[in-house]
């Protein structure tokens, strides 16, 4: 599972934090080292808090829409906690989830060890964790060997009666941890250096106080990671002070919508998720005029059957499966509302079974009282081939944390009235299977379905529910079909400007194409690239001589007691060094982990059996053993450059036999601007600086929330140039793209064209990637720049003269601009 680009950004942040922190600590800096770190990273305004011992409790927010993988960066930001702050692999991380629907789903990822979660967890302990549930006992040996992570439900941590509760009562899987029963001595000691834990009885009773062994206390002793999933719905005074009081030694929130209390280190925008292909949009809202739900439902079951259509035909060109699922929301589920005069879930399952002629098993109902979905678990999950669901009805039950990306379209049955219903499940429609678009349009985009909804309320009510979503910088993605002919429309098209018109239709960018025995075509990466990798010239020299780590490690039989020093929870007593360890060279373990990069398994397997054999030359197996982590991740970075290397060379050779070319061939293989955009037509417009309306724009209207601050910078620049004839900002995953030889196309930031003279025709077409300052130098930017180098180089062979006097003399080039020297480049460019 590779990284994407703003997922590398986040964990590099926290990574900065971490290691600001841990200077801090390390120099003595123990009251304030939270705050202080946060500050040394330019950031302010840091909410302090303490645990329950009164300690400085480190706490920071992970800002991440929906669908953002925030499960997984907090797996990514657990292994950095543990390596960078408290140095070491294992220990304890309770993972506390505010639903049930939230929490059988991170559960269920945690367990399955082919899961890309799990594997991340396997990877960051050494192949050694466990995962629990508060019913499940663990031991002090349990925790020192093994990265342990406890699943909590948050109502179960936070209620008001915490006596009821079984995290707070006497358990018997947890007496290792504290004192033996007549050790009244140890117990006052216990007690007097962690006050807060709960006690039986009274200090000057014979038996003193007697401290509980509950999950609870042990909590407190062992001093978690705490992962707080919906972080923004853990802010009563109940809540939190149940959390502080587990003293962990730091607690990281996920949220799409954190409130100002939080201390937000990484805030990630849907923007960002859209370029990565996180999500599906455009978002298409249907308002039928009808009074009748059933002409909603006739509407959404033929999108449904096109999607399918779609799919079907996706899977057959690429082998990927797409399921299209359709979420129904209904008035009523209850067995005694069926002839409440309310749209109940059951009638509208017979509707689609009676009339509609749809299967029963692709009909499942999902409400807090009957769970249909459960029955696919056994199957793989609603992703599964072998599952046959395609609709999904339900009221409330999916309106938190329910993921499933096959969910493509939400038909609203509810009470037009409801200012609910949009709201609380579009989100559950955004994510896009595979994390990768299709390139299909209608297998990219998503679907909502109404009836007699107020049209001037309808897009007020999406876009709470995508700022609900974290994902409010998309609201312009949002199209509105009102069929109401007394509503006004909330969508518009937006059409070129008459004076660019002429010349901006006769462009034609140039695309690289392959030839194969039908003629020329577009590259594939996967058909034309990928599948040309030979992996039998993978150089694993670097791999071969790692210098690894001669710590031995054996298994060890450790008697486990209290520990004298304050600073310390448990103490070992008594060491035995077993003979044999129990820890291995797992050659499938290592397979798997690499699997993503070397797709072929037999030659994943064989890489890893060649590392293990070196290195089994140099030095001890039980050394190679103990650094097996260390291997996989060394031997991941090095298959990804070798990957990259070998498809370069591919590339260029491919070039270099006149297979690939850069062309321009047909409108159809190459790359025009669009004649109209559809826009909402609550979009903002982008103005100049001064507000007055741009002039050199391609389009009369560029929505204002496409642009980040340096791309409008850079916008407001290139609009008061002289010699600048027309500009375009390339809308990411769907305007132009250029192939290289790396799996993700690369899609410019603007086009734009220049002449020699004011009032002039373009003699000239430049396409600019804009890249970040934090960015400059790193491996994305320098392969961009390889491809932009290789495409002015190929460019110049272009004939353009072949396409008519409009084209004829004119250069294309191709331009990395850096963030930082943005201006003082577009300079350059722009002199005749």
């Amino acid at each position: 599972m590779e990284l994407k680009e703003y997922q590398h950004k986040a964990l590099d942040r926290v990574r900065q934090y971490l290691e600001a922190l841990s200077k801090q600590i390390s120099s003595g800096n123990t009251k304030h080292a939270s705050e202080d770190a946060w500050e040394t990273l330019g950031q302010w305004n840091y909410i302090s808090r303490k645990d329950g011992r009164g300690r400085d409790l480190t706490n920071f927010c992970l800002k991440i829409p929906t669908g953002g993988g925030k499960t997984f960066l907090a797996v990514k930001t657990i292994d950095h906690i543990n390596t960078i702050l408290l140095k070491r692999r294992t220990g304890l991380v309770l993972w506390v989830v505010p639903t049930t629907q939230i929490y059988n789903q991170t559960i269920q990822s945690l367990h399955n060890r082919i899961h890309p979660y799990r594997q991340h967890l396997d990877i960051a302990s050494g192949g050694r964790t466990v995962v629990l549930e508060k019913t499940d006992g663990f031991t002090p040996l349990d925790i020192q060997e093994n990265l342990v992570v406890l699943m909590l439900m948050l109502p179960s941590a936070s209620r008001q009666n915490k006596e009821t509760l079984k995290v707070f009562q006497d358990s018997g899987g947890f007496q290792d941890f504290f004192p033996a029963e007549d050790d009244v001595k140890g117990h006052e000691e216990l007690l007097s250096r962690i006050p807060n834990l709960d006690a039986y009885g009274k200090g000057n009773g014979f038996w003193g106080k007697q401290i509980k062994t509950s999950l609870g206390n042990t909590l407190r002793l062992i001093s978690p990671i705490i992962i707080l999933d919906e972080g923004h719905k853990a802010y009563s005074e109940t809540a939190q002070a149940t959390l502080r009081g587990f003293n962990p030694s730091i607690i990281i929130e996920l949220s799409a919508t954190p409130p100002e209390e939080s201390n937000v280190l990484v805030e990630i925008t849907g923007g960002e998720l859209h370029r990565e292909e996180m999500i599906k949009l455009d978002l298409h809202v249907i308002n039928k005029a009808s009074p009748d739900w059933t002409d909603a439902m006739r509407d959404v079951i033929s999108r449904r059957n096109l999607l399918e259509e779609k799919a079907k035909n996706y899977e057959a060109n690429t082998g990927q499966y797409i399921r299209p699922i359709c979420l129904i929301q209904v008035e009523r589920t209850g067995k005694d509302q069926r002839d409440s005069g309310y749209i109940h879930s059951e009638e509208v399952r017979e509707w689609l079974i009676k009339t509609q002629g749809i299967s029963p098993e692709q009909v499942a109902v999902k409400t807090s009282e009957k769970d249909e979905l459960k029955e696919v678990d056994d199957i793989g999950g609603l992703m599964s081939k072998d599952c046959q669901i395609r609709y999904i009805i339900t009221k409330h039950a999916l309106q938190e944390g329910w993921d499933c990306a096959f969910a493509y379209a939400l038909c609203v049955l509810t009470n037009p009235s409801s200012k609910t219903a949009l709201t609380q499940l579009v989100g559950r429609i955004l994510r896009q299977p595979y994390a990768r678009k299709t390139r299909v349009q209608e297998l990219d985009e998503s679907y909502v379905y109404c009836f007699q909804q107020k049209g001037a309320n309808l897009l007020q009510e999406i876009r709470h529910g995508f700022a609900e979503e974290g994902l409010g910088d998309l609201t312009g993605r949002i199209s509105i079909d009102q069929e109401d002919t007394n509503g006004k429309g909330q969508t518009r098209a937006v059409s070129m400007r008459e004076k660019f018109k002429k010349s901006a239709t006769h462009v034609i960018l140039p695309v690289f194409v392959i030839k194969d025995s039908k003629g020329w075509r577009k590259v594939n990466y996967e058909m034309d690239i990928a599948s040309r990798i030979p992996w039998d010239e993978v150089n694993l020299e670097k791999v071969f001589t790692l210098t690894l780590s001669k710590v031995n490690v054996s298994d060890v039989e450790s008697t486990i007691g209290m520990a004298a020093d304050v600073s310390r929870l448990i103490d070992i007593r008594d060491v035995q060094h077993l003979n044999d360890s129990h820890l291995e060279f797992d050659s499938v373990f290592l397979t798997r982990h690499i699997n993503d990069i070397v797709p072929n398994p037999w030659i994943a397997f064989e890489f890893g059996q060649k590392v293990r054999n070196k290195l089994l030359e140099r030095y001890d197996k039980k050394i190679v053993i103990n650094n097996f982590v260390f291997i996989i991740e060394e031997l991941r970075k090095h298959l990804s450059a070798e990957r990259d290397r070998l498809a370069e060379t591919i590339f260029h050779q491919l070039v270099k036999k006149d297979v690939l070319r850069l062309l321009v061939i047909s409108d159809e293989l190459s790359y025009k601007f669009p004649q109209s955009k559809i826009v909402s037509g609550e979009a903002k417009t982008l103005t100049r600086v001064n507000n007055t309306p741009l002039e050199r724009s391609l389009f009369d209207f560029v929505p204002d929330d496409e642009f980040n601050e340096t791309e409008k910078s850079i916008a407001w620049y290139l609009d008061n140039q002289d010699l600048l004839f027309f500009w375009y900002r390339n809308a990411p995953r769907a305007d132009y793209s250029i192939q290289g030889w790396k799996r993700h196309k690369i899609y410019p930031d603007f086009i734009f064209t220049t002449s020699k003279n004011e009032g002039e025709r373009f003699n000239k077409v430049f396409i600019a990637e804009v890249k970040g300052t934090h960015l400059k130098g790193n491996v994305d930017t320098v392969y961009k720049r390889s491809v932009f180098d290789m495409c002015n180089k190929l460019a110049k062979e272009i004939k353009w003269e072949e396409f008519g006097n409009t084209l004829k003399n004119l250069n294309v080039l191709y331009e990395v601009v850096d963030e930082e020297e943005w201006e003082n480049k577009l300079n350059a460019l722009i002199e005749p």
